[in-house]
């Protein structure tokens, strides 16, 4: 222990930059919005602010807005209009994924914002609603220390890139695979 002590010591004291971060959540696996928003709890914990961008997503009701929407320090904006294989319209997705960008793009312009949640920004890049150049390009742009997480499958190779962290989400068994619907405070 006193080995590893010393190395991780070592560790610690050569990580010496301080900059705002890109994290990417993606992966076929749960959680990765639930890893966000606890990042988001930590974040306010910490006295900073946070904006959450949530694409794709159309409900307005879901556990994590109703309990953080209304904090100080929150801004919350749902974007999307639920599941593009819902809405059968690739012309009206894209039309609504660039609205939800300008939001997006204001928050990431904003020095005063901490911490940005793009909230299934993947799927976005995946189906080429918006341009991942001109996106990737925003997110880099953004102010020096601000914080970016984006979650969502399938994360673009050129995001993977981009990004300080990244993590992916494998999924292992899921119970809606036996038939379980979503269930409120684990799902929604």
């Amino acid at each position: 222990m006193q080995r590893k002590k010393a190395v991780v010591d070592a560790a610690i004291a050569r990580a010496d930059d301080e900059r705002g971060l890109l994290l990417v959540l993606t992966g076929n696996g749960k959680g990765k919005s639930s890893s966000a928003f606890g990042m988001m709890a930590r974040s306010l914990g910490s006295g900073m602010t946070v904006a959450v961008a949530q694409f794709i997503k159309g409900r307005r009701d879901t556990g994590e807005e109703v309990f953080f929407r209304d904090l100080p320090g929150v801004a919350w904006h749902v974007l999307g209009e639920g599941f593009t294989w819902e809405t059968q319209n690739r012309s009206r997705d894209v039309e609504t994924a660039k609205c939800g960008w300008a939001v997006a793009q204001s928050l990431l312009a904003d020095p005063a914002i901490d911490l940005v949640i793009l909230d299934e920004l993947t799927y976005l890049l995946r189906y080429d609603y918006l341009k991942a150049e001109a996106v990737l390009a925003d997110i880099a742009a953004r102010p020096p220390l601000q914080h970016v997480v984006v979650t969502g499958r399938g994360a673009p190779e050129a995001l993977i890139e981009l990004a300080d962290t990244v993590t992916e989400m494998r999924d292992i068994k899921h119970a809606f695979r036996a038939g379980v619907k979503a269930q409120k405070g684990i799902d929604l």
